[in-house]
């Protein structure tokens, strides 16, 4: 894993590899235990996990707050926390099985002080005063549809926060997110990400004004009925 990473993000220093090598053995022996994720092996989890995860690096402001909404198994909240050791991270989600993992995992790393796990839906926490309009970023992969996702995350964010949606090809989703982008007062854009395995994009969207109370709605609606 050392030396995939290295040829991946040679800017990475020798205790960053170390650190994604015991990423990578933890997420194999506990993904035995439960479902963390699909990809296991050394070099696809090197390409679609850890290296996809640090696109989001150069749009995220120094000493920025962020949020990791649906982490899973810590992606991209946890690769961008080994790269940048400037940035604070919430990890949610709904799911308190994977957060046993990932404190575990934050602890192996080294990464504990930085790191906030939050066991709730990002519904609720939209609505709670504690993370409403808090964050400076909030980032999403393999969560949802884009309209569904800027429902979940643009009420977290301060006026000028940044909504980081990983994607594959964007142009679609974008179009279909037009009426959720007015209701929620952000707007978007797009950078490609050149990719191996297919094509790849970051899908922005930049808070521009205070979020409507009514956003985000109760749990489960955003995905039953997207704006």
């Amino acid at each position: 894993m050392q030396n995939l990473m290295h040829s991946l993000c040679p800017e990475l220093s020798g205790a960053q590899l170390l650190q994604f090598q015991t990423y990578y053995d933890m997420l194999a022996e506990w993904n035995g235990r439960m479902n963390l994720t699909a990809i296991t092996g050394p070099e696809d989890v090197a390409n679609k996990h850890f290296f996809d995860s640090l696109a989001a690096a150069p749009y995220l402001p120094q000493g920025a707050r962020c949020i990791d909404v649906g982490t899973g198994a810590g992606f991209p909240g946890v690769p961008l926390l080994i790269l940048r050791d400037d940035l604070t991270m919430t990890l949610l989600d709904g799911l308190n099985k994977r957060l046993v993992f990932l404190e575990t995992l934050c602890e192996a790393l080294g990464l504990s002080g930085r790191v906030t796990l939050l066991h709730a839906r990002a519904e609720d926490a939209g609505q709670d005063p504690a993370h409403r309009a808090q964050y400076d970023a909030a980032l999403t992969r393999a969560v949802a549809a884009l309209p569904v996702l800027l429902e979940l995350t643009v009420p977290l964010l301060r006026v000028g926060g940044k909504s980081l949606c990983y994607k594959g090809e964007a142009a679609e989703e974008m179009e279909q997110a037009r009426n959720a982008c007015h209701l929620l007062h952000c707007r978007l854009s797009a950078v490609p990400l050149q990719r191996a395995y297919g094509a790849r994009s970051l899908v922005i969207a930049e808070k521009i004004a205070p979020t409507p109370k009514t956003y985000p709605r109760r749990a489960g609606l955003p995905a039953k009925k997207p704006l």
